[in-house]
C-alpha cells in the first residue's frame, strides 16, 4: 500500500497540514440539499410573511429625520397666488392665430383668434402690471402675435391677392 501522508497521483490526497480538520463545534451535521427532514425546524421563506407570523426587524434605510422648526412656513390661507391664465391664453391664441393666418384657407379664423389674443393678452399685461400675475413676457408676446395675426398677415395676403389679380 502507499503512504497516506504522501500525495496521491493526480494531486489529490491529504493536505499539507495533516490528514483532516477537526469538526467545529456547533456545526455538526449540516442538512443537505432537497427537502428538509421531517422533524427539522422550518426556516422563513421568501415573500410576504404569513398572517400571525412574528415580525422581522426592518431592513433598509432608516426613517426620515423630524422636520426642522426653522423650515419655510406654508403660505397663509388668504394669500392670492399669481394667476397667469390670461397671458398664457393670449400667447396660445396668438400662435394659433398666426398659423391660421399663414394658411390662406383659414385666414378668417386667424383674424378671430388674433382679436381674442389681443384681448386676453391686454388683460394679462394689466394683471402683470398690478402684480397679480408673473408672466408679463408671455402676455406681451401674445399681444404681438395677436396683432400680427389680425393686421399684418391679412394685409400681406390682401396685397398678394391684389397683385395676382392685377396681373391677369
Amino acid at each position: 500500500m502507499s503512504d497516506p501522508n504522501q500525495p496521491q497521483p493526480g494531486g489529490f490526497g491529504p493536505g499539507p497540514y495533516g490528514p483532516g480538520q477537526p469538526a467545529q463545534p456547533g456545526y455538526g451535521s449540516q442538512p443537505g440539499y432537497g427537502y428538509p427532514a421531517a422533524g427539522a425546524p422550518q426556516q422563513p421563506g421568501y415573500g410576504y410573511p404569513a398572517p400571525g407570523a412574528p415580525q422581522q426587524p426592518p431592513v433598509g434605510y432608516p426613517a426620515a429625520p423630524p422636520v426642522s422648526p426653522y423650515a419655510a412656513p406654508m403660505p397663509a390661507y388668504g394669500v392670492a397666488q399669481p394667476s397667469n391664465g390670461m397671458g398664457t391664453a393670449g400667447l396660445v391664441l396668438g400662435i394659433i392665430g398666426v398659423v391660421c393666418s399663414v394658411t390662406f384657407v383659414m385666414w378668417f379664423l386667424g383674424i378671430v383668434l388674433g382679436i381674442l389674443a389681443i384681448i386676453f393678452s391686454a388683460v394679462g399685461r394689466g394683471k402683470a402690471t398690478r402684480g397679480e400675475a408673473t408672466n408679463k413676457g408671455a402676455a406681451t408676446a401674445g399681444l404681438v402675435l395677436g396683432i400680427v395675426a389680425t393686421v399684418l398677415l391679412p394685409t400681406i395676403g390682401l396685397l398678394f391677392f391684389a397683385s395676382f389679380a392685377g396681373a391677369l
